[in-house]
């Protein structure tokens, strides 16, 4: 893909496997709506902040976890996924896939490295 291709918006109702990219988790329902609460990214990368990198230190729970960052993807809330998460846990990467799909939110795959 070209730098001037965005990336492709898909459901995540439509992902079989994975993606093997960086990829958001947008606060988007497949039919257009926003999800609710308006606090979800923060909670979700909150949950996930247990997840660090080996050698994180002891203290490394106390904020995000650079696998699963809130951010923004135009107006809309998101989480950002580094699917290397699934190198310290392979659940974890499962369980935000699972959100995604239980709650219908859209995902933007990344076309290289974020």
């Amino acid at each position: 893909m070209s730098s001037d291709t965005p990336s492709p918006t898909v459901a995540a109702t439509s992902i079989d496997q994975p993606p093997a990219t960086p990829f958001l988790i947008v606060g988007v329902t497949s039919s257009g709506r926003g999800f609710r609460p308006s606090d979800w990214a923060d909670r979700l990368a909150g949950v996930m902040a247990s997840f660090q990198p080996p050698g994180s230190g002891p203290r490394s729970h106390l904020h995000y976890s650079p696998y699963v960052v809130p951010a923004l993807h135009g107006q809309h809330k998101c989480v950002r996924v580094d699917p290397s998460i699934s190198e310290v846990e392979p659940m974890a990467l499962a369980f935000l896939l699972n959100f995604a799909r239980d709650n219908d939110l859209q995902l933007v795959i990344s076309s290289g490295a974020a």
